[in-house]
């Protein structure tokens, strides 16, 4: 297969990925909106069920569990491809590809929120006993706001975001070690299979805890950990037939449905075990994804694929753009059977902002800092290339 084919194969592929992460981070923004304005009680309930809408608000924190199985299967991808394997793994290119990547935008928020508190703008504004910007800087740069919040309590709005990074970098802090201390797949799957499936059981240990229970580092590296498995077994098992191919894409549909659309049915039956439903699923569609090649990009989804594409971005600041939106639902009166129209800008006013963000800051930036990091280590054609959302 020459440069260019292989490059169109991997565009192919990159919109059923790109597809799944905006519908993901979409679930988000909806879930944030949602607990502030619910769609349930707006004229909506009158024409659609109830469940359904509840389903569209309630799920950003499952759609978090998405992000973190497509990241640990892209960025093991990404370091396969150009590593060969991960016992050969370059420690610093690894490193500055991952500051390059989250520093510049987790910097600019941080900045600004402390600004914003510092001013004593609403819904921004650091209150709650216990807590403290300083230690809430210290934990947001530090990745450990997670932990923070599981001991405080939780933190404005924009500042609770954070807690995903917070697990997700620090399993990218450990990863690469372990790989190079390692050295072999056959000890590296198993420990990653362990931390995997242990995601029903972290959880459920945890359930004192509400908030340690949602944002603790285990379960959500445990769904890291299943997206870099997958990423270790596409690379050395073949693509199977189009027939099994579609077969795990459907599996992956059905599941990922199930845990979204009738999670009231599902949770008596497994409980935290859905959590491992749902992260299976995702690996099963992201899997699909890298197995089609054929997959072809869904007309009239191209906005859709651009937020997966800015979905960083859009993490990160949507929540300005939703506090912004509720307040002036409440100012108008806060009628929650009009609720509903409030979404229509939230949408766009969010997609916007964070493709502001990408062009303006964070793709420069990482640029830039890619440049300078890595210039004496890989060519600068690489050097340069502006990563994916979640490399």
């Amino acid at each position: 297969m020459s440069i260019m084919q292989s490059n169109a194969a991997t565009n192919t592929r990159n919109h059923g990925i790109d597809l799944l992460r905006g519908i993901s981070i979409l679930l988000v923004v909806l879930h944030h909106i949602g607990l502030r304005i619910p769609l349930k009680k707006s004229l909506l309930a009158d024409v659609l069920p109830t469940r359904l809408l509840s389903a569209l608000n309630y799920n950003g924190y499952e759609a978090v569990f998405v992000f973190f199985v497509i990241s640990g299967f892209l960025i093991t991808s990404h370091a396969l491809r150009r590593s060969g394997s991960l016992a050969q793994i370059d420690l610093r290119a690894f490193y500055a590809r991952r500051f390059s990547r989250i520093a510049p935008c987790l910097l600019l928020l941080v900045a600004v929120l402390s600004v914003l508190h510092l001013l004593g703008v609403d819904d921004y504004a650091i209150k709650r006993e216990g807590q403290s910007l300083p230690r809430a800087i210290v934990a947001a740069l530090g990745f450990h706001l997670n932990w923070y919040e599981g001991v405080t309590g939780y933190l404005p709005g924009n500042w609770d975001v954070l807690w995903s990074l917070s697990i997700e970098e620090v399993f990218y802090i450990g990863f690469p070690i372990v790989c190079l201390l390692t050295r072999r797949a056959w000890l590296l799957v198993p420990m990653l299979a362990v931390l995997a499936l242990s995601l029903p059981f972290t959880r459920a240990a945890l359930e004192g805890n509400e908030i340690w229970q949602e944002k603790a580092y285990l379960p959500g590296m445990a769904a890291i950990a299943t997206g870099v498995i997958g990423a270790l077994l596409t690379s050395r098992w073949p693509a199977p037939s189009a027939v099994v191919a579609r077969a795990v894409q459907w599996i992956g549909v059905v599941g990922l449905l199930a845990v979204l659309l009738a999670e009231h049915w599902l949770w008596p039956l497994l409980h935290d075990g859905s959590m491992l439903v749902l992260t299976l699923s995702s690996l099963s569609l992201v899997v699909a994804c890298q197995w089609r090649q054929d997959l072809p990009a869904l007309r009239g989804l191209g906005w859709l694929r651009r937020w997966g594409q800015l979905s960083y971005e859009i993490y990160l600041t949507h929540m300005f753009v939703v506090f912004a939106i509720v307040r002036a639902y409440k100012a108008t009166g806060g009628d929650p059977l009009l609720g509903f129209l409030w979404y229509l800008p939230v949408l766009p006013l969010c997609w916007l902002l964070g493709a502001m963000v990408a062009r303006f800051i964070s793709t420069p930036a990482e640029r830039r800092l890619r440049t300078r990091l890595l210039s004496s280590s890989v060519p600068r054609q690489q050097a340069i290339q502006p990563a994916s959302a979640t490399d």
